[in-house]
């Protein structure tokens, strides 16, 4: 009878054994999962923020190539005038 005991109290707690172990297969999984999906996500911000900085950098090389144009025109305009120092006068301030 002590044997017959014995054995159901083994087989119960191998069956709950058995349980534990399917649980942690599936936590396993799950985890394995959420570390997939947080990889892809990485690499979509990653991706965003290369083609921003790309954006960023293209806007940043033509503003500051409309500042050197304005720049140059200014520099032409004001030699302009200064050559012409007895025809035009900027007058500053009344």
């Amino acid at each position: 009878m002590q044997k017959d005991h014995l054995e159901i109290l083994l087989e119960d707690i191998r069956g709950k054994f058995d349980l534990v172990l399917e649980g942690h297969e599936v936590l396993r999984s799950e985890i394995l999962e959420l570390g997939r999906k947080t990889d892809e996500r990485f690499d979509l911000v990653d991706f965003k923020i290369d083609t921003l900085n790309r954006k960023i950098d293209a806007v940043d090389e033509k503003l500051s190539k409309k500042i050197d144009a304005v720049s140059a025109d200014l520099s032409a305009h004001r030699a302009d005038t200064e050559a012409h120092h007895g025809v035009y006068r900027v007058k500053e301030g009344d």
